[in-house]
């Protein structure tokens, strides 16, 4: 007898977590999801490079619909293996994304993309490389070079949205600021430049560039930069002759990614100082309006917010394809020790997403 939705999900979830998939690790993630898909009879491939695709994957006289995460965590937090306690499947990934990547697998399992007289086609991309930097992610080259992908209508990004559907993303630099100066000894300070003064004075100017809120498509996001690592010095007695901060600026849909560029250099200019960037993953387009997208934000009963923050909503956006967040878990507990998913989220993503199919409203 096939165990309750909730029961399925919740283990499906657990077996991923307690399946070891951090960045750049994820071949044992892959092969078991490959494994249980295959074993339930679906249509499944391996697209390489940790990619991997199922269900339909290329549009045809249905309107298709792709559910699109990634299999990779962050590294290890003392919280694997996982465990279910009260109606809450606790562990890394749990939130981020592997019940997502459970309710994917489970839809297809119980043959939604073979269902008689569905409304669209549906098709799962599961891929690795998330959370590294954007220049590192695995869909961009897969998007580049499986042409079918690219003719979805619609694509969910499963990353965790509390149940409501967020629209597009923040862009995302990622810079070095580094300031120089004239080493002395420490007893003669006078005789040199202080590097790390000069970059607690640079410092100090960006910490008071203000927030700056954008509307785009009726929603609201916050642009705003901010200094998340310094680094300095050679001995306790030494004047530096150089320091370093790193630089991480968010800004929003409808921004030029020359433009942010530009923003950033213009408030990191000062003397003695030269700006690097080191990363850049441009903004995703707000893509709400479609009859899909505009069916699945109905389903969830919840109003569409803004996605303050990156996720591959881009790289869709970027080849062609709208896509929208929509998942199940918190994103208050990504990444943190105590990582978490509810088991009801997962149940009421996977019905969701089933009247969806189904449906197509």
């Amino acid at each position: 007898m096939t165990s309750p939705l909730p029961a399925r999900l919740a283990a499906r979830t657990l077996e991923l977590v307690d399946c070891p998939s951090e960045s750049r690790d994820e071949g044992a993630a892959v092969a078991l999801a490959a494994r249980r898909l295959e074993e339930a009879g679906v249509p499944v491939r391996d697209a390489g490079d940790t990619c991997l695709l199922a269900g339909t994957t290329e549009r045809g006289e249905r309107p298709l619909v792709l559910l699109a995460g990634h299999l990779d965590t962050v590294p290890v937090q003392g919280n694997r293996p996982g465990w279910l306690d009260g109606g809450v499947v606790h562990g890394l990934g749990a939130c981020d994304m592997k019940g997502a990547c459970a309710v994917m697998i489970e839809l297809l399992r119980d043959g939604l993309h073979a269902q008689d007289g569905r409304a669209c086609d549906v098709g799962v991309v599961l891929f690795g490389r998330e959370e590294l930097p954007f220049r590192d992610s695995a869909l961009t080259p897969l998007l580049e070079r499986e042409e079918g992908l690219r003719t979805a209508d619609l694509a969910v990004v499963m990353e965790p949205t509390a149940g409501g559907v967020q629209g597009g993303c923040l862009g995302n630099i990622n810079a070095t600021w580094t300031f120089r100066g004239t080493a002395a000894h420490s007893a003669r300070p006078w005789l040199g430049e202080n590097a790390i003064h000069r970059a607690a004075d640079g410092i100090r100017r960006l910490a008071h560039v203000p927030v700056s809120r954008h509307e785009f498509d009726g929603l609201e996001y916050a642009e705003c930069v901010s200094v998340t690592k310094v680094a300095g010095g050679v001995a306790d007695n030494v004047v530096p002759d150089h320091a370093a901060a790193h630089v991480n600026y968010r800004y929003p849909p409808g921004m030029a990614p020359a433009d942010a560029e530009a923003q950033l250099r213009a408030w990191c200019d000062v003397e003695h100082a030269e700006l690097e960037i080191v990363g850049h993953a441009p903004s995703g387009a707000v893509a709400i309006d479609g009859p899909l997208a505009q069916a699945l934000v109905a389903r969830t009963g919840r109003p569409v917010t803004p996605k303050q923050a990156w996720t591959p909503v881009a790289e869709l956006g970027l080849a062609g394809v709208p896509a929208v967040n929509y998942g199940p878990g918190d994103p208050v507990y990504a990444h943190k020790r105590d990582e978490q998913v509810a088991v009801p989220a997962l149940v009421e993503a996977y019905e969701t997403l089933a009247a969806l199919v189904r449906t197509g409203a």
